[in-house]
């Protein structure tokens, strides 16, 4: 595995970077970059395509960009193909509170209806893919099928001991409320490159332009702070786990096969008790951001199971 200099995505080189806009143009298809007020906060998307909605939410520490090599490709099947920004994320609002999972999901349903749906298919990676897991659990008539991706819903295994943060350090390092925007503001180029360099296997599926893409989006200290808070909200993300029925509806999860199929067991483990039909497929020769590695895979998995 090539390690990629940090110089490729430093804070000086996010000035050329295209607009989201410039940037919805560039995918094949008619693809435009949209903004809608719900819930007092301005969120930004991208869509295009016609045909029954299929939203997707992006993990941390990107933004909808992270879709950009499957959204086409989903939209040529029939569907109208829309990528969020979490609040927080990317060009949506990045409020002082509100990124516990639960919260966001009623953000995301106000989102939904204000778009003039009843029900969505949904399919999020990372933190996305805990805000899908909880859009379906508190809003199970919105939602007709969703995929999770190498991500599950915090649990109780998350739970930190008495005077200690959670784990891994990283769950741990953005616990810690406003030291983190003074260390990275202007710098987090540094931090996007440690997770791609440490976390793909093939590290020229996010290039150097995507990783400037995403430092632009997490290099203010509102972009730091709403990355930071979708973590800080966990341990009532795990409260809240313990209120939720069963999910009602079918449940694909997409793993990556990083760490010798731990994830692909966790998964396996733990899905068959939080929703009544689920199945698990292995992303192979991947690691945690597949879709970017292994994008034709996910769309073939998505178009079976949607479909």
């Amino acid at each position: 595995m090539t390690t990629n200099s940090s110089e490729e995505a430093a804070p000086e080189a996010t000035a050329a970077v295209p607009t989201d806009a410039e940037l919805a143009r560039s995918l094949a298809g008619d693809f435009r970059s949209e903004y809608l007020i719900v819930n007092s906060l301005r969120l930004h998307y991208v869509a295009g395509g016609e045909g029954r909605p299929l939203l997707l939410l992006p993990g941390w520490p990107q933004t909808w960009w992270e879709y950009r090599k499957v959204m086409p490709a989903l939209a040529a099947a029939g569907r109208r193909v829309i990528a969020l920004d979490l609040p927080g994320m990317g060009g949506s609002d990045k409020p002082s509170g509100g990124y516990d999972k639960k919260t966001m999901a009623d953000v995301v349903h106000a989102f939904v209806q204000a778009l003039g749906y009843q029900q969505v298919d949904i399919a999020g990676h990372d933190v996305g893919s805990q805000v899908a897991f909880s859009f379906a659990a508190n809003h199970p008539h919105a939602v007709r099928r969703i995929a999770m991706l190498d991500i599950l819903h915090p649990d109780a295994s998350l739970s930190p001991a008495p005077g200690l943060p959670l784990v891994p350090w990283w769950f741990a390092f953005n616990q810690v409320a406003g030291l983190l925007e003074q260390l990275l503001a202007g710098r987090a180029h540094h931090l996007v490159n440690w997770v791609f360099d440490t976390f793909l296997l093939h590290q020229d599926a996010v290039t150097a332009l995507d990783r400037a893409v995403y430092t632009r989006a997490y290099n203010t200290p509102d972009g730091i702070r709403g990355g930071n808070g979708w973590h800080q909200a966990i341990g009532q993300d795990i409260a809240d786990l313990g209120t939720y029925d069963k999910l009602t509806v079918p449940v694909l999860g997409l793993v990556s096969d990083l760490a010798d199929g731990r994830f692909a067991a966790q998964m396996r483990a733990t899905l068959p008790g939080q929703a009544i039909e689920v199945e698990v497929v292995v992303v192979p020769d991947a690691g945690h951001y597949f879709v970017e590695e292994a994008p034709q895979v996910v769309i073939e998995q998505l178009d079976r199971f949607f479909d």
